[in-house]
């Protein structure tokens, strides 16, 4: 049956048409084209529908809220809202045009030179060019200015050691955006695909993000020309602002998530018949789906005015780390409540609560754990930091 979007106090309102169209697109995109393939890629291990791509980037979704360039130049609401009806897909496919756009095309769109520019953002618009983002290392995920990939300059030529882990698209990635250190500090390097000494293997075995492709960079003496550097960052100010990018939309995707829970729970309790009675209309089942509804409520209304600032260009960086600690856990603890609600049918991957629920854990986890946004908002409301 068709998704019934829970819309309890009529945000759809508050919405453009605009914005409602391009929240539309990729609803039916979501329901048409990936929903009815996603368990065979859940039930394999690390694998991403790439045959989808192209209707991807004919819908826009790579660079979305980028103007120029042969991107979309949506706003930040209809960029959130895409990314609202993505998750609610899967987090894998979320994280695809999350890593394509806010983590890889947002910092050559903001920090990359001319010719730069030119040459990967209209190609990554078109899906014609895959990017990855390599912060994290084996050591260092919620402090990454401990890195310990070096970057040595040699004339014209950088040359790249370390090892980045948990690296979304990695191993078919045509670009891999890397973050290193470098004698005066830190620099993001353009490492093109089949680089000397670059190795991509996937990462297998994950309970979560079963359909998404994850892998670790290996760089081993990598050459990377001086033209590949970006030119406009020299400290961890770049990969900071391109996380603030992801996690704004990780705070519209977890909604998503959280609202296809919602729906399978309500459609399961409204069709099950317990004690010669449906489910729903028990006590505990109805106190469970109003707990959902009043979260996932909250959410979006967190996500719209989140949206609204930054659009506005009032955006502070721990705004964005209320929105996401916030959503991702309500999503995760809807998740494993609408499971909880399905019973033993709940393990099946007939019904994706339980998809969602393992997804979510990896959500909660990267771009900042639940507990490091905690920190960073407990920063900026105090004036202190925990960090040092």
């Amino acid at each position: 049956m068709a998704f019934e979007s829970l819309d309890f106090y009529r945000i759809d309102d508050e919405l453009s048409d605009e914005e409602r169209m391009a929240r539309d697109s990729v609803r039916e995109f979501v329901d048409k084209e990936f929903l009815p393939r996603v368990v065979e890629h859940v039930r394999q291990d690390g694998s991403f529908p790439l045959e989808l791509v192209p209707k991807m980037a004919e819908l826009g979704l790579f660079g979305a809220n980028l103007t120029g360039y042969g991107c979309a130049g949506m706003n930040n609401v209809a960029y959130g809202l895409i990314m609202q009806e993505l998750e609610r897909g899967d987090s894998g496919l979320r994280s695809f045009a999350s890593v394509q756009g806010a983590l890889c095309m947002y910092p050559i769109w903001s920090f990359g030179s001319d010719a730069q520019k030119q040459r990967w953002l209209p190609a990554m618009a078109k899906g014609e060019a895959i990017g990855c983002f390599g912060l994290t290392e084996p050591d260092f995920g919620s402090n990454p200015a401990g890195m310990r990939t070096r970057a040595e300059r040699r004339g014209d030529t950088w040359i790249l050691n370390g090892t980045k882990r948990w690296i979304t698209n990695g191993s078919i990635a045509d670009v891999a955006l890397v973050w290193a250190r470098t004698e005066d500090g830190f620099g993001g390097f353009l490492v093109e695909k089949g680089a000397p000494g670059l190795e991509a293997p996937d990462m297998k075995g994950k309970f979560s993000l079963r359909a998404s492709i994850t892998s670790e960079l290996y760089l081993q003496d990598t050459p990377v020309p001086e033209a590949n550097r970006l030119p406009g960052v020299e400290d961890m100010r770049g990969p900071l602002a391109c996380l603030t990018q992801a996690r704004y939309g990780i705070a519209w995707g977890a909604i998503g998530a959280a609202m296809a829970c919602f729906d399978e729970a309500r459609r399961y309790a409204m069709d099950r018949i317990v004690f010669d009675r449906p489910l729903a209309s028990l006590q505990i089942p109805q106190q469970k789906l109003a707990w959902m509804a009043t979260e996932i409520t909250k959410a979006q209304l967190l996500a719209l005015r989140l949206g609204r600032i930054k659009d506005e260009g009032k955006l502070h960086h721990a705004m964005v780390s209320m929105a996401k600690m916030n959503n991702v856990d309500i999503g995760l603890q809807i998740a494993r409540t609408a499971r909880d609600m399905l019973g033993a049918n709940g393990i099946l991957d007939d019904y994706a609560s339980m998809r969602h629920m393992l997804n979510l854990e990896t959500v909660r986890t990267y771009e900042g754990t639940h507990d490091i946004h905690s920190l960073i908002l407990g920063q900026e409301l105090t004036g202190f930091s925990a960090f040092s």
